[in-house]
């Protein structure tokens, strides 16, 4: 029992030595190749296909590790966690290679990232699982007794599916003593066993005779099928049919139309009638698909073809014609027909995409691969001499690889996302035949974006306008940044720079929404403490990276009539608007009684005040200017008028909503004597106001007017200054100046005109002093519409020797002024014109 196990243990090494030998292996520089046997099991080792190319078995999964075979249910898979290749699905090597004598699987192996493919081979051996079938399980031969010995009669072939030393290696006819047996080789179709006559039959001594024919293969142990063979001696018929030619063999085309013409074979006859007529058919071992293919008119011997002919599957057919006469016995006669077919171009080149990568960063290099494509055509030659190239004007190129007939797809320019961000590549395949066949595949390429954009601002810069008394925390304005990327790199963030320095010192009080960029003020303005200011916004992106870019925001306070007149005379002592004039009871008409002064501290209409009696005793003695705010006699006072008049004076400005002030003047009429004697205290006493309010003026006017003066000699220096054709500078004196207050300078720069507009002293006009601007009230004198009247409100020299004049204009309402800015040596003048402008163009 020992001895029978050991034995038995030495032939299961011995076996699993064997199964060893069927699965070697061979690395070359180029192809890794392995065998197996078929009919292994699934999940049955074929080799560390890893290890074999090199590879780190550690970065597999990582990498995406694959086989790739082209076949719908893969044959071979890969474990990624060791790299061993083994079978995925049981093989049957006649139904992977059908009658091929060598079955070998051309496989790839890839790694997805980064991107590499390794060409691997399989070699599917095989093995004896079948054995060798006649076609029928009987044949009958009929042979005259007239037939000689050596004459031969062809057997139909056994068929085994296996192939190489597992197909029909060899025949054995029965013993008997009129026939022996002969084979023939057919190289890739066979063996063919032929019945050799080798002694005379005699029909009355024996009339049937009974053989047995075994196909036997190669395997160890042989397989071995059988067929019996009935031969039945006929009478005689002495002459067999002859061919015209020792051999045939023509050129057909492949995809030849049904019916076409192949070959027409003859063969003759030496007997009389029916003995001498030949028929034509096919030998009995030609095969059922070649009869698909071939048809044979048995009367002429023409070939035709009956079937769809195609080179990729078979590129030559060798087909037994047998000549047969039409005797009572007939004898017939075999004769080989080659047909080689010629391969017409026929296919498509077909295009796979092996590996892909559908999106690539736009930053990145030229030569960066985004796919590797293969083209395979089945036909021969120039036919299937394919030639690859990119149909589109794209940043991309195919390069060739190694390995025939594959490409990788490769950037050959710098990509921009914002400019295109989405390619459509199509490949186009052309093969070389006469008449050239193409196919396409597109593959459709995204380009990522990186953060490779700074945030822009719509505007650059930024000016606003805002109405003093704004609401504290609501929204005066806002900023808007675009960023050409997308997703995070396009989202921008802002916040205001606030670096403590004094022109930065309102930042403080402002405050920016980071997702939108709306500002929010958290003060009310002044216009009359603040005229303007700047700041600096930054719009940050969310990219990494960040990219930034800022922005100056200059704002502009307008003024809005909020300050009420202050009424400066007549004040009396508690500080009410009232006073008292005496006047002789014999001035004349026209006489002045006395000037109301009053100030606003808003400035265009705002300031612009206007005098009107709101309440008087007489109408026909008093008229008041209501420019001047003078009020002076309209006749001669006569005995019967009262002693004392009240005369109550509105004084409003032109705001969209006015604001006003009253003063009372009660005035006196006295006797001449009396008046003088009073007009000589009054004077003692208002010599001092009288005195002060004049050195107010010459301070002011002096100021104005050579602040006014510089920044007119300023401006020309500059414009003269400039040596360019395009800026020419041309100064016109105003010729309709009517002595009032303004008046102008025109100048024309380039293609444009520009007017500007200056103080300027008439008789009538008073100045008054206030505590942050004067106003100065000019008589009434109009011009036509276009022109800058003469009349409106100077605010004076303010903080930072600033000049606003008001010219108004039938034209303007109460939305024009000019702002003259002497703060800095070349100074500047800025022209606001809300709804109108001056008309100067």
């Amino acid at each position: 029992m020992a001895g029978r196990g050991g034995r038995g243990g030495w032939r299961t090494g011995l076996v699993a030595l064997a199964a060893a030998a069927c699965m070697l292996w061979d690395v070359s520089t180029a192809q890794t190749r392995y065998s197996v046997s078929e009919e292994l099991k699934e999940g049955t080792r074929v080799g560390n296909i890893a290890k074999d190319l090199g590879l780190d078995v550690g970065t597999l999964k990582a990498r995406g590790f694959r086989i790739v075979s082209g076949s719908n249910e893969p044959l071979f898979q890969v474990n990624q966690n060791d790299g061993v290749m083994y079978v995925n699905k049981k093989m049957d090597r006649e139904e992977v290679c059908e009658r091929s004598s060598t079955c070998l699987m051309n496989l790839k192996a890839v790694l997805e990232d980064p991107l590499e493919i390794h060409y691997v081979s399989v070699e599917i051996q095989d093995v004896n699982d079948h054995s060798p079938s006649f076609p029928e399980n009987e044949a009958r031969l009929e042979i005259f007794e007239s037939a000689l010995p050596g004459e031969r009669f062809q057997l139909q072939a056994a068929r085994d599916p296996d192939s190489g030393v597992y197909s029909v290696q060899q025949y054995q006819l029965s013993p008997n003593d009129h026939f022996r047996l002969e084979v023939k080789d057919r190289g890739n179709d066979g063996k063919i066993p032929i019945l050799y006559l080798h002694k005379s039959l005699d029909k009355e001594t024996e009339r049937l005779h009974r053989l047995s024919l075994s196909a036997i293969d190669g395997g160890k142990p042989a397989r071995t099928g059988t067929m019996e063979i009935l031969v039945e001696v006929l009478d005689v018929n002495d002459n067999l049919p002859v061919f015209t030619k020792d051999s045939y063999s023509v050129l057909l085309a492949e995809n030849s139309p049904v019916g076409t013409t192949v070959i027409q074979v003859n063969a003759t006859d030496l007997d009389d009638g029916p003995n001498g007529d030949v028929v034509y058919s096919f030998g009995r071992n030609v095969h059922g698909n070649v009869r698909k293919l071939f048809g044979i008119d048995g009367k002429t011997g023409e070939i035709t073809v009956k079937g769809s002919l195609d080179f990729e599957e078979r590129d030559r057919y060798e087909i037994d014609i047998q000549a047969s006469d039409k005797g009572t016995v007939p004898l017939k006669t075999d004769k080989s027909v080659i047909i080689n077919v010629v391969d017409l171009n026929d296919n498509i080149p077909e295009i796979e995409v092996t590996s892909f990568s559908s999106a690539i960063p736009e930053d990145s290099k030229p030569g960066t691969t985004v796919a590797l494509i293969s083209v395979t055509d089945l036909d021969s030659g120039l036919n299937g001499k394919v030639i690859c190239f990119i149909r589109e004007d794209v940043p991309f190129t195919l390069n060739p690889s190694l390995q025939d007939n594959m490409y990788s797809v490769v950037t050959k320019s710098t990509l921009d996302r914002e400019h295109q961000s989405h390619y459509d590549i199509t490949v186009v395949a052309k093969d070389g035949g006469d008449s050239a066949l193409s196919s396409e595949k597109t593959i459709s390429v995204v380009v990522s974006d990186v953060n490779d954009n700074s945030p822009e601002f719509s505007l650059s810069p930024y000016t606003f306008y805002i109405t003093e008394g704004n609401n504290p925390g609501a929204s005066v304005f806002s900023v808007k940044a675009s960023d050409a990327d997308e997703n995070e790199n396009a989202h921008i963030s802002y916040h205001v720079i606030r670096d403590g320095s004094t022109d930065n010192k309102l930042t403080s009080f402002l405050n920016i929404n980071s997702e939108n960029g709306d500002i929010v003020a958290l003060k009310s303005f002044d216009f009359e403490t603040l005229k303007t200011f700047h700041f600096h916004v930054v719009a940050s992106d969310s990219g990494t990276p960040s990219l930034s870019s800022n922005v100056t925001v200059n704002v502009f306070i307008l003024d809005q009539n909020d300050n009420a007149p202050v009424i400066l005379y007549p004040v009396s002592s508690n500080g009410s608007a009232e006073g008292v004039e005496e006047i002789p009871r014999n001035v004349n008409a026209g006489h002045l009684v006395t000037k109301v002064r009053a100030y606003d501290a808003d400035i265009g209409y705002n300031g612009w005040l206007l005098f009107s009696l709101q309440e008087v005793t007489d109408h026909s003695l008093f008229g008041l200017d209501r420019y001047t705010g003078q009020i002076r006699t309209l006749r001669s006072f006569t005995e019967t008028d009262e002693a004392e008049h009240k005369l109550i004076i509105l004084v409003k400005d032109n705001g969209n909503v006015s604001l006003s002030a009253t003063a009372t003047v009660i005035v006196k009429l006295v006797e001449p004597k009396e008046a003088f004697a009073a007009s000589d205290v009054k004077s003692s006493t208002k010599a001092d106001e009288d005195n002060d309010v004049t050195f107010y003026l010459m301070i002011t006017l002096g100021s104005v007017s050579a602040l006014f003066l510089i920044s007119i000699i300023v401006l020309i220096s500059m414009q003269c200054s400039k040596s360019s054709p395009d800026y020419t500078s041309k100064y016109l004196q105003e010729t309709n100046y009517d002595g009032t207050l303004c008046h102008s300078i025109q100048y024309r720069s380039g293609d444009k005109r520009y007017m500007l507009v200056g103080p300027r002293m008439s008789i009538g006009s008073t100045i008054v002093p206030g505590s942050h601007a004067n106003t100065l009230v000019l008589p009434d004198r109009r011009r036509g519409s276009g022109e800058v009247l003469a009349r409106g409100a100077v605010s004076g020299i303010g903080r930072g020797g600033s000049v606003h004049l008001a010219p108004f204009t039938s034209a303007c309402h109460n939305q024009c002024f000019v702002h003259i800015n002497t703060n800095h040596t070349t100074g500047w003048i800025q022209y606001y014109s809300l709804i109108h402008k001056l008309h100067v163009d």
